[in-house]
């Protein structure tokens, strides 16, 4: 349980995570100014492996294991995390309380020439740890090699840029460049046909215990259109069966009650793209993700099970 009128909010201990954490409490604290929270700076093994690509080493859970264990351990009352790195695997006692905050879906490339993505020279080397960025970038741009990138975004960035680097470009979320105030360093925001975004992505999770009393202190920060879009874009993932490891992408769009959802896969070689979109009436969050599951099924029927049979290397 809380202590009285204080919470502990758990988050890395990257800039990005601080950010995302102070996000929450502020809007925590809009709405409940007679609590206090203090934000709890907890390390995963995520943030400690940098030298491997994270589908080696776990995926993404690796960024939220500990802080969810923290939580389950009442050391914390509230976990922040950005919602695309959460697995969409239920986690007993634990509940997202909140899905707060989205901002830019996109990715966006950063150039060391300050050219975009189809201008870059025949042969480029684009730094990326994800398999959904690679596999796509490989389906505009075959020509390009994808080499591994880890680091917080600053890190990324000066990798990028650095003339002695073995980057010619990197890609990164358009909402962390935007959090810390660096959207600016973008060269490039990529179109969403070109690079459709992890499910999740620009959103942040706000988890607590299912049994305490922190719960109804987070409801009033959740936000109906970012709950049911990201809903969707889960079960479409869960649907698959696919992780971190699976180039799997997703967008949902609401506008009013119509959710228009947009699934996507593709094999890591680029030559086999799978894409399904479906829209429908939307009230609850359950109907979000029928339209998902339902979004998943239809990819399946349509190949997309030969390019998860495939496996990735």
């Amino acid at each position: 349980m809380m202590q009285g009128s204080h919470i502990r909010i758990g988050a890395r201990g990257s800039k990005l995570s601080r950010r995302q954490a102070e996000s929450v409490r502020k809007r925590v604290r809009a709405t409940n100014p007679d609590i206090t929270c203090e934000i709890v700076i907890i390390e995963t093994t995520g943030d400690r492996t940098l030298d491997r690509p994270l589908p080696e080493i776990g995926g993404k859970g690796l960024f939220t294991l500990e802080i969810e264990d923290a939580l389950r351990a009442g050391e914390i009352d509230l976990a922040v995390h950005s919602l695309k790195d959460l697995p969409t695997d239920p986690v007993p006692g634990i509940v997202i309380g909140a899905i707060s905050e989205r901002v830019a879906v996109t990715d966006s490339l950063i150039s060391r020439s300050g050219v975009g993505l189809l201008d870059l020279p025949e042969g480029a080397t684009v730094g990326t740890s994800s398999h959904r960025r690679a596999a796509q970038l490989r389906r505009a741009r075959p020509d390009l090699r994808i080499e591994s990138i880890r680091g917080n975004i600053d890190t990324r960035i000066r990798k990028t840029i650095d003339p002695d680097g073995p980057y010619d470009a990197s890609v990164l979320a358009t909402a962390g460049l935007e959090r810390l105030g660096l959207r600016g360093e973008a060269t490039e925001e990529l179109a969403l046909e070109l690079m459709l975004p992890a499910p999740g992505q620009g959103a942040l999770a706000v988890q607590c215990r299912t049994d305490d009393d922190s719960l109804p202190l987070v409801d009033s920060i959740d936000d109906r259109a970012a709950r049911l879009a990201t809903s969707a874009e889960r079960a479409f993932l869960a649907g698959l069966g696919g992780g971190c490891s699976a180039p799997i992408a997703c967008y949902g769009r609401l506008n009013g009650n119509r959710l228009h959802l947009h699934g996507r896969l593709v094999s890591l070689d680029g030559t086999n793209q799978v894409d399904v979109i479906s829209e429908d009436d939307v009230q609850r969050e359950a109907d979000a993700i029928e339209l998902g599951t339902k979004l998943a099924s239809d990819a399946l029927d349509r190949g997309a099970h030969v390019i998860l049979q495939a496996g990735v290397t």
